[in-house]
């Protein structure tokens, strides 16, 4: 016997399932937006936060060896962008910042997937956090040269944002790679999640099972 639809809750939250038991889209995109908002806020906290304790420890005093050959603490002030690029460009950067943001902004309202959440979530976190020192630092607004405190051999000094940013990036690669949207469906080979073997396979179980 089929349950009627709309009557079925869910035990933790009274949310209404389908005769599959699957959440409405709608819910599960509301999720995935707390989740997004979540990595987003702790990840620009982190940030914040790190810069501020890294300014007041790190200024006029040699580098704090933290991991021996591996890892030490020195502060830099960068006007430009990753590896010393663009140093003449900081207003340009800073306006490219702001695009990022609203572009990450505008998506995050179709994420239904939590990788995607964390993903988007990270590099939202990461440009803000850059995007802060660009607004509020010296020498002035759209001007400000982003804190870089961490070192390790044969890189440039960088900071959590911009850790942040290449998780992110790496996150989204791999979406990308499996062909996997914002909503969750796979568009690899053009199937909605649920069609195939498996599908059909549950759906003639069910049907075996009304009988």
């Amino acid at each position: 016997m089929q349950a009627t639809p709309g009557a079925s809750l869910t035990p933790d939250g009274g949310v209404p399932r389908s005769a599959s038991g699957a959440v409405p889209p709608a819910h599960r995109v509301r999720r995935r937006l707390r989740l997004f908002t979540g990595v987003a806020v702790l990840a620009w906290v982190l940030d914040v936060a790190t810069k501020t304790v890294a300014v007041d420890v790190l200024r006029d005093r040699a580098p704090i060896e933290v991991v021996p050959g591996v890892l030490d603490l020195t502060l830099t002030r960068n006007p430009g962008a990753a590896f010393g690029l663009g140093t003449d460009l900081t207003v340009v950067l800073t306006l490219a910042a702001l695009v990022v943001v609203g572009v990450v902004l505008r998506l995050s309202v179709r994420i239904a997937d939590p990788v995607w959440a964390v993903g988007l979530g990270l590099l939202l976190g990461g440009a803000l956090g850059n995007l802060t020192d660009r607004l509020l630092r010296e020498p002035g607004p759209l001007q400000g040269h982003v804190v870089d405190f961490l070192r390790l051999p044969h890189w440039p000094v960088f900071n959590v944002a911009d850790s942040c940013i290449v998780a992110a990036a790496a996150v989204i690669a791999w979406q990308s790679v499996r062909g996997t949207a914002l909503d969750g469906a796979r568009t690899t080979d053009g199937r909605a999640p649920g069609d195939g073997p498996a599908a059909s396979g549950g759906t003639r179980g069910g049907a075996e099972g009304e009988q």
